[in-house]
């Protein structure tokens, strides 16, 4: 089987050739252009997508369906600090827009985990902390994410998975 996928059928396309894998496997579909080999299952954001989605479907798994999503936990997780902080800042902690962080605190508002708070120096901001519920779910959700990053890192040997994410922080 091995074999099969390695086989290419090449088609010209034009002034570009494109080979065309002959086998039905995932792996080796390369594709010749004027700028030379292209195989996408060797590509970096290719593989870190696919990474992302295993990670996601484990995370979805093990918080199971009432838990929060990758999204809401870190939030959760940068506001169990126990600090008010601004709605905007918590969004560059975690990464996200404006209008994402937004969304994620309106719905982690709505299950009563988070609660949002007028800023008294500036009435333009928003001060968000995490709620008594929210407070009290972090303990279980924290042994979770752990669950969940060591399940993420299971196929990596220690050495593997502390260079990956060694690597992975120097591409921030």
């Amino acid at each position: 089987m091995a074999a099969a996928q390695d086989e290419t059928a090449t088609v010209s396309g034009g002034v570009d050739e494109i080979a065309r894998p002959t086998g039905r496997g995932r792996k080796g579909a390369t594709v010749a252009t004027a700028a030379g080999d292209y195989v996408l299952d060797e590509q970096v954001g290719f593989l870190m997508r696919r990474a992302q989605q295993r990670h996601i479907a484990i995370f979805q798994r093990i918080m199971g369906d009432d838990g929060p999503t990758p999204t809401q936990f870190a939030a959760m997780a940068k506001l169990a600090a126990g600090e008010e902080i601004s709605q905007n800042l918590l969004g560059r902690m975690t990464a996200m827009d404006p209008a994402t962080i937004k969304g994620v605190i309106a719905r982690l508002e709505e299950r009563g985990l988070a609660e949002r708070l007028p800023d008294p120096d500036d009435q333009r901001r928003v001060r968000v902390r995490l709620s008594a519920k929210g407070r009290d779910a972090m303990p279980a959700l924290l042994d979770k994410a752990k669950a969940i990053s060591a399940a993420t890192l299971a196929p990596l040997s220690r050495e593997e998975a502390e260079r990956l994410l060694g690597l992975l922080a120097r591409l921030d």
